[in-house]
């Protein structure tokens, strides 16, 4: 039997689909894994146009389904923005080959199990590891398979939905294989001309010389516009924050290392990296320094857990970047997204975090705009938080988007309020507002007060009727990613623009550039703090 897994995704970063293919392929060989990607959602025309299109030419996309459609079971792992494109590759394949066996994972299935389910056999609405262990064992021995728990089936129109199984434990992740990396069963799609193989000048243009990873799951928050918050409705455990062993994480990284020997700095994308006890971050930076040894960055860090003695620990270790999620500067608004970190607990963590500035690229914070509930206060609220953030810092800019079967869609379900959803419109492109562009100007400089005043003056919510400038807009925020980028090549760091740096940044490491530079940059920091 010939088994396909598939990700459909604006990149090849796919943390929790690269375990799902290694256990795959544990279980059974015959498994060949396959990345289609659109759109790369860093490429520097992405960027610049806030592009994040899931468009593919007919001809690629038959294409595509008649290669897919050559397996006996075939499991896709996509997003909702990209849950249009997965139906269209799935209604093909059905065309082309009626027997093949459809599978669909990933976070879609479990926001919107009610969509997914009606153009596939069967989806994942769990956690999907031992889940699909359990499944792909009945299915092979041809039992009865639709009583797989973390599963709903759908058999000619009769929906079978099962419940939830226990959430993993640290044993359990422990015992899974290694993600899957650098094998000669890994394609990615060409336009025009098909599956390639997925080798490291691949991997270079998507990737840079960077490394992504998932370390713990898990989030205590509970915010209405997350997906999180539809994990936690199906298991309220899931606030709980669970992560492998020390030394699991560790060969994670040295097996990707041994893979791809240019690898020079690793993302965390935990939720809740921050979050881990304090213990187990001492045993993870004592043995980053002695066995890994490169640049590390940490994109989960929650306001109310960031404590200076963890960042402290952190950047020495190697720690170059870190994000922290915002999202207003209104405690009013905070109270509606259900945040438990007030705008003056979040002002407490910024002014932390930037006590370690100097040993790393400007700390990241996610800012979310555009939202219809907003009044001409809470705006202003806004903009007052940013203008008096201590400096330097990175913005991540939003445009609120709506998930499916979160707390934000049946809010404004009932005010009776229509807004955007996730995959109607990109998540970056703002409204070009004055008060939009002032928040980007923010991030590039801090402007005087004469002139933030006029912001002030002129600024309105969403909603109100106001001149819009997409102009301006577009030269601004060109200037916002130059400046961002040029943050990270300060630092000799290549997760930005990878197609454009990843070769460059390939060639520094080659030559043992970076290496010294980044020996140079911790051994400052290691002196410097106190």
């Amino acid at each position: 039997m010939k088994m396909n897994f598939v990700s459909i995704d604006g990149g090849i970063i796919a943390c929790g689909f690269r375990k799902m293919c290694s256990l795959a392929r544990s279980i059974h060989p015959d498994t060949g894994v396959y990345y289609i990607v659109p759109t790369n959602h860093m490429s520097i025309a992405s960027l610049l146009l806030g592009r994040c299109t899931s468009d593919i030419a007919q001809d690629d996309l038959d294409r595509i389904s008649r290669h897919l459609a050559t397996a006996d079971l075939v499991c896709f792992s996509s997003m909702t923005p990209y849950a249009d494109l997965t139906k269209v590759i799935v209604n093909r394949i059905k065309a082309i080959n009626p027997y093949v066996y459809l599978v669909w994972g990933g976070i879609h299935p479990i926001v919107n199990p009610d969509d997914a389910i009606n153009y596939v056999d069967a989806i994942c609405v769990g956690e999907g590891e031992l889940a699909f262990k359990e499944f792909f064992s009945l299915y092979q021995q041809e039992a009865d398979y639709t009583r797989t728990k973390n599963f709903w089936f759908n058999q000619e129109g009769r929906i079978i939905k099962n419940d939830f199984s226990s959430l993993q434990t640290q044993e359990d992740m422990d015992q899974l294989p290694l993600p899957v990396h650098a094998g000669d069963f890994e394609f990615i799609y060409k336009r025009n001309i098909g599956f390639v193989l997925l080798d490291a000048r691949e991997y270079l243009k998507l990737n840079g010389v960077s490394y992504h990873t998932v370390w713990s799951i898990g989030c205590p928050y509970n915010c209405a516009y997350c997906s999180n918050s539809k994990f936690i409705d199906n298991d309220g455990n899931y606030r709980k924050v669970r992560y492998t062993s020390v030394n699991r994480i560790i060969s994670e990284i040295k097996e990707v290392q041994r893979k791809y020997p240019f690898i020079s700095s690793v993302t965390f994308h935990d939720d809740s990296f921050i979050g881990l006890p304090m213990s187990v971050l001492e045993e993870f930076s004592e043995k980053w320094k002695k066995e890994i040894n490169i640049s590390f960055s940490v994109v989960g860090a929650l306001p109310s857990l960031v404590k200076k003695e963890k960042l402290k620990l952190l950047v020495k270790a190697g720690m170059y970047r870190i994000k922290m999620g915002i999202q207003s500067g209104s405690d009013r608004i905070l109270k509606f997204y259900k945040r438990p970190a007030t705008a003056e607990m979040t002002r407490q963590a910024i002014v932390t975090i930037n006590e370690f500035v100097p040993y790393m690229i400007p700390p990241t914070y996610d800012i979310i705009l555009d939202n219809p509930i907003e009044t001409r206060q809470d705006v202003i609220d806004t903009l007052e938080f940013i203008y008096h953030m201590p400096r330097p810092f990175t913005l991540n800019i939003f445009s609120l988007r709506v998930m499916p079967n979160t707390e934000l869609e049946r809010n404004f379900k009932q005010m009776n309020i229509s807004h955007p959803a996730i995959n109607d419109k990109n998540y970056t492109l703002v409204k070009p507002s004055l008060a939009n562009i002032a928040v980007f100007i923010m991030d590039i400089f801090k402007p005087p007060r004469a002139i933030f005043d006029f912001f002030l003056k002129h600024a309105k919510p969403y909603g109100e009727k106001q001149h819009e400038f997409p102009g301006i807009l577009f030269i601004v925020r060109s200037i916002y990613l130059f400046k961002r980028g040029f943050n990270h090549l300060r630092f000799l760091e290549f997760s930005y623009f990878p197609g454009l740096m990843g070769q460059f940044g390939y060639l520094l490491v080659k030559w043992g550039v970076i290496k010294c530079w980044h020996k140079w940059m911790l051994q400052k920091s290691n002196a410097s703090i106190k």
